[in-house]
């Protein structure tokens, strides 16, 4: 079946139909017949679709996105995997790869072409792609589908089904509070105007600095706002509808194919490939009490898909660079083609997020350590790759990052002493005994959820393959980082999340493992899910232990629901040991443990749900109510998006978060996401030298502005206002626009007097600065 530009033009849709090759004129049928394959991919497409146009995505707006993506990004991508990885891929999973080569190379073409100027001339890379493919005779022959195995229906199903379980889980946790209309808009969760304004940096302005304090250097992962710039370039559409709905939907189904793929390649099956991709998307911590779901977080790869979009970017980026390195493992080196793709996304992650480089080299050294181990000597693709993997993030920390710590530094066991203060009612900080039952809480959790690993000891041997090597090294950093590091904002979390993915492949592996081993009877299995379900549940109820901890309530009485499932598990653990066929009892014992963790979970998270009980919710942040918002927020910022250039400097009076009127939370965003200019000062918390101000119990959105003078100017000009001030500001500082949040009427009138009344909308008003 040839593959013209036409054809693949329709792989948007194609994504998740099973590879067929072309069946024959003897084997053809029924039109259902060959309509069928393609059954599973209307589905999700019918069903993203819905979703998308049930939260304000207008029919129109997603065929442009989606051709986008297609002729744009996917194809050209897919035919470069074409000529580079020559592996046996499924169309699902060429596509996937295909969408994130295609992803890194426009980043990557964009930088080039928003620096000179001409930001359109990112679809240069697309287009000289094709003209390549077409004028090389060598290169035409990747135009055709090359010959691939068929696989099982019930594996594009699930696929399929996943696709529709992420956009229905995007809609219930992130769409139906982040709505695209103003004034509801303004209730959104208090980082998506922070992302949306670093999309405006990067759609005006290389190298992109802080949009919201001017001159301040952008130390931080920003290649996923490029790709949104990029995007918004390309399509015409608001950079708001791209990443509060459209852009990271195609990222999710990609990740999760890619994890699909290094799941069924470190499992040996499709079984195990969807025991991967399950534990990535519903991975979560045992919940053990009635009225709460979990310690930390919920979920991992779908808990941050829109409010952290680097992490998403990230996940999927690095992806390929485990299934690279599996083939590494496999084949013992790489064709050029593989080296050249390991480079791309190594950049790639560099820029994406960095949090992945240390992890992969830790995962790297432990995979060199095993090859020494067991072969006596090391072949030197690894350390190459190692070595890329220390440049890139060498490069990362002094280049991109300036070396800037953004409030992260050593501080062992901070994430269990914020949990400690926040389940119990004491105000004083932990006590070290209490620190360390804590420390154990967590550990005991985390063996829970992924107890599937432990199959692999049935077959100590599995632990010398360096594909097993390099996923416990970058588990066991990411738990090194949870459990060392500390963040204002928790975002140490970050290190144990990117890593989710790895550590559902290996229980999936230790679980394919162990009961394929003694073939264990699925009636087995099942009853061993079944006393998980019943085990956890009778904990929840019988002990009754509520979060946080009732005043006046023993502190000990945190650790009795897990103290009680440790001892349910001891017990099936010497009951195994006492059992005829020992491997076969422990079977069911890791299937019994593993389903109290993660299954029970979200049995649990549906009855809170349902129940209406507090502490059900996947995400508990704080809004502001419709009635805090300012009217006019977004006709103001659009005004002035059309009637400015995009290097004027705007002053405002706005700093601080509309929903705590009692203390300014320096995080307000708003103005320079929807405006896509530049602020003198708005809002400065996620700034690295205000991380640096930040101390001991002082949170960076609680620092006050370090330039006190520059402060005390601008706010001068917006209560007091007189003509040196205004001319200060235009001379000293290049401002040549000011906005007012809620402005006060006197100070309104002597502006009138001193700079042009521009616009005026709600609670906002709009002056522009008179030149000398």
């Amino acid at each position: 079946m040839d593959m013209t530009p036409a054809s693949l033009g329709t792989s948007a849709v194609a994504t998740l139909a099973p590879p067929q090759g072309d069946p024959g004129p003897a084997r053809r049928g029924p039109m259902w017949r060959h309509l069928s394959p393609w059954l599973p991919a209307f589905v999700a497409v019918a069903g993203v679709a819905a979703v998308l146009g049930r939260y304000g995505v207008a029919l129109p707006d997603m065929a442009v996105f989606a051709g986008y993506l297609t002729l744009a990004v996917a194809l050209p991508g897919v035919l470069l995997v074409r000529v580079c990885y020559r592996g046996a891929l499924t169309l699902v999973e060429e596509l996937a790869l295909g969408l994130v080569l295609g992803y890194v190379l426009e980043v990557l073409a964009y930088i080039a072409a928003r620096a000179a100027g001409v930001p359109l001339l990112v679809v240069v890379w697309p287009i000289a792609t094709y003209a390549l493919f077409l004028a090389v005779p060598r290169l035409r022959r990747h135009w055709r589908t090359p010959p691939r195995r068929d696989v099982p229906a019930w594996w594009s199903w699930a696929l399929a089904l996943t696709v529709v379980y992420l956009a229905a889980w995007s809609a219930f946790t992130f769409f139906r509070s982040n709505p695209l209309t103003w004034p509801d808009m303004g209730t959104a969760h208090f980082e998506m105007p922070y992302h949306l304004a670093l999309v405006g940096e990067l759609k005006h302005h290389m190298p992109p600095t802080v949009p919201l304090v001017a001159g301040e250097p952008l130390l931080y992962h920003w290649f996923v706002y490029a790709h949104f710039a990029a995007s918004s370039w390309i399509t015409g559409l608001e950079p708001v509808v791209l990443l509060f709905r459209l852009g990271p939907v195609p990222m999710l189904v990609a990740f999760a194919v890619l994890v699909g793929v290094i799941g069924r390649r470190v499992t040996g099956s499709y079984v195990g490939a969807l025991l991967s991709i399950a534990g990535s998307v519903f991975v979560a911590i045992p919940s053990l009490h009635p009225n709460a779901n979990g310690l930390l977080l919920w979920t991992g790869v779908q808990h941050t898909p829109f409010t952290g979009p680097t992490q998403t970017f990230g996940a999927v980026l690095f992806a390929p660079v485990v299934l690279l390195l599996l083939d590494l493992f496999e084949q013992g080196r790489l064709g050029r083609g593989r080296w050249l793709l390991m480079a791309v996304f190594l950049v790639g992650v560099m820029g994406a997020k960095a949090t992945y480089l240390p992890l992969l080299i830790a995962g790297l050294l432990a995979a060199a350590a095993v090859t020494l181990v067991a072969r006596r000597r090391i072949s030197w693709p690894v350390p190459a790759v190692l070595g890329m993997a220390a440049a890139c993030f060498c490069y990362a920390q002094v280049v991109l990052f300036g070396g800037a710590k953004q409030g992260m530094a050593v501080e062992p066991l901070a994430l269990m002493s914020r949990t400690w203060a926040d389940l119990t009612p004491g105000d004083g900080p932990a006590t070290r005994g209490a620190l360390a039952g804590i420390t154990l809480v967590f550990l005991a959790c985390w063996l829970v959820t992924w107890a599937g690993a432990f199959g692999l000891l049935s077959r100590p041997r599995v632990l010398l393959q360096p594909a097993v090597a390099l996923l416990l090294g970058m588990s066991a950093a990411g738990f090194g980082g949870i459990l060392l590091l500390g963040h204002p904002h928790l975002g140490q979390g970050y290190f144990l999340q990117a890593v989710y993915p790895y550590l559902a492949v290996l229980a999936a592996y230790g679980l394919v493992v162990v009961t394929r081993r003694e073939r264990t009877p699925r009636w087995a299995l099942g009853c061993a899910v079944a006393g998980g379900l019943l085990v956890a549940y009778l904990i929840r109820v019988l002990c009754g232990v509520e979060l946080p901890l009732a005043p006046g309530r023993p502190e000990s009485a945190l650790y009795l629901p897990y103290v009680a499932l440790l001892g349910v598990a001891g017990v099936a653990a010497a009951a195994a040991l006492l059992a005829r066929r020992v491997a076969r009892a422990w079977a069911c014992v890791i299937v019994l443990v593993a389903s109290a963790g993660m299954p029970s979970a979200w049995q649990a998270r549906a009855q809170l749900l349902v129940s209406r009980v507090p502490g059900g919710e996947a995400q508990e942040v704080s809004h502001p109510s419709p009635d805090q918002v300012p009217q006019g927020t977004l006709a103001a910022g659009r005004w002035l998006r059309d009637h400015s250039l995009p290097d004027d400097l705007v002053a405002t009076n706005a700093h601080c978060r509309w929903e705590y009127p009692d203390v300014c939370d320096s995080r307000h965003f708003w103005l320079s996401a929807l405006s896509e200019r530049r602020m003198l000062v708005e809002g400065w918390a996620y700034t690295a030298r205000n991380h640096d101000q930040a101390g001991p119990g002082l949170l960076p959105e609680h620092v006050p502005f370090w330039d006190g003078e520059l402060f005390r100017l601008n706010e001068q000009v917006f209560t007091k206002p007189t003509a040196e001030a205004l001319r200060l500001l235009r001379d000293g500082y290049g401002v040549r626009w000011l906005i007012a949040e809620r402005p006060i009427p006197e100070a309104a009138a002597r502006l009138g007097a001193l700079a042009t009344a521009r616009f005026r909308a709600g609670d906002y008003a709009i002056y522009e600065l008179r030149p000398r």
